[in-house]
């Protein structure tokens, strides 16, 4: 019975330094992302390149008075929109959306070469080097995309209705 009572302990007290070693090591954040298609985008990164989505890449433009197209044509009734200024914006939005597209499939590409050559063991500094780049370019050229449609469509607003589309997305004073 002694031994019996005395093994019992023993397991117990290996099996309790095994849980706490466990709690002393925490998961890393990362942890469930090793099954995702491609490791450095999530599934919503993807649509959202895919969709020509805006990623906060034009904040620079939106929190300085460069209304952005898509916004815009949300709040058209609101800015009372001429209709010449409806149909410029929606173009701009339009050719926004089409090169973003374009370039968000060349970053999801790219992004699943990368993916695949370390998956493959195949990596190496030059291989590294190059593809990185032109990751880089590309989120650049996405960026410079989004941002180059809000220069647009501030050209097409009045001073007014910048003011107002600025209230109305919270970032001025509130409109009376």
């Amino acid at each position: 019975m002694f031994r019996r009572i005395a093994l019992l302990v023993i397991a117990a007290t290996c099996t309790g330094g095994a849980v706490r070693a466990q709690h002393d090591h925490e998961a890393s954040p990362y942890a469930g992302q090793q099954s995702r298609e491609i490791k450095a985008l999530s599934a919503e990164q993807i649509v959202q390149y895919r969709s020509g989505e805006g990623m906060g890449f034009a904040l620079a433009a939106e929190l300085n008075h460069y209304p952005g197209p898509k916004h815009v044509l949300d709040l058209a009734t609101a800015l009372e929109l001429s209709g010449e200024q409806l149909a410029e914006v929606t173009r701009i939005r339009d050719a926004m959306q089409a090169d973003a597209r374009r370039i968000g499939e060349w970053i999801i590409g790219r992004e699943r070469r990368l993916d695949h050559a370390f998956a493959a063991g195949t990596v190496d500094d030059a291989t590294l080097r190059a593809r990185v780049d032109e990751i880089a370019r590309l989120q650049g050229e996405l960026r410079y995309v989004h941002l180059r449609a809000h220069i647009a469509v501030r050209r097409e607003l009045t001073s007014e209705q910048i003011r107002l589309y600025d209230a109305m997305r919270g970032y001025g004073e509130p409109v009376r």
